[in-house]
């Protein structure tokens, strides 16, 4: 329904991307200008979802139809993770455990090329580990633990190799992003302020997983 007016929206209204241009980002029934949120949100989710096709096309080839249906759902809550965590700088532990349960499924149905189911499962608990120390020796402020448990997950699904590139190109861009914000001088933003970290790592875990790794190994020099 719209948020404004409560008016409940016919199924021509919901039409991702094609509706929103069609009402010119209005309400159809009380002309309230709708957040550009919402086709930012299609369009991203297509993009996922188109790259995810083609991964588990190319790589996952024999377990095809299985596959696909299972990382749309972990694409699909990874970004309600992360929109969430931008409005409320705070992750959901239902949807975060939800996720890690989803990953930690992954090696026992879906062992990626060249990985061992060992090496899989420990994974999760390496990453984890050093995210949960900065947060307890920061008591929170240098990092979240929603951030720690959504590693977890995130070291559990894409294995040793891939979820290192995946919270290594994290940081990179996080660190970019901050630092362009600090020479933009802006009154909101300070050394002090509070950066959702669940996006940057949607951003690893999106580079990670669906550019070939050898590729990534060569741009870090490897």
């Amino acid at each position: 329904m719209c948020l404004y007016c409560g008016k409940v929206l016919k199924w021509y209204e919901l039409v991702p991307l094609l509706s929103f241009l069609a009402l010119k980002g209005r309400c159809a029934s009380c002309k309230s200008r709708l957040s550009f949120q919402y086709p930012l949100v299609e369009f991203v989710a297509g993009a996922l979802f188109l790259l995810s096709f083609i991964y588990a096309k190319n790589y996952i080839a024999s377990e095809f139809f299985y596959f696909l249906p299972y990382i749309f759902v972990i694409i699909s809550i990874l970004l309600i993770i992360v929109v969430y965590d931008l409005r409320h700088k705070i992750i959901p532990d239902k949807l975060v455990f939800f996720f890690i349960l989803l990953s930690l499924v992954r090696p026992a149905l879906f062992l990626l090329p060249g990985e061992s189911l060992s090496s899989a499962l420990f994974s999760g608990p390496l990453f984890f580990a050093p995210f949960a120390f900065i947060f307890f020796i920061s008591r929170g402020k240098w990092i979240g633990f929603g951030d720690a448990k959504l590693v977890l997950g995130i070291g559990w699904f894409l294995g040793m190799i891939r979820g290192g590139l995946a919270i290594l190109f994290s940081f990179w861009i996080g660190a970019l992003f901050s630092i362009i914000l600090l020479f933009l001088r802006s009154r909101q933003f300070t050394m002090k302020s509070e950066i959702p970290f669940a996006p940057f790592l949607l951003l690893g875990f999106a580079l990670a997983l669906f550019i070939p790794t050898p590729y990534l190994m060569r741009m870090l020099g490897f």
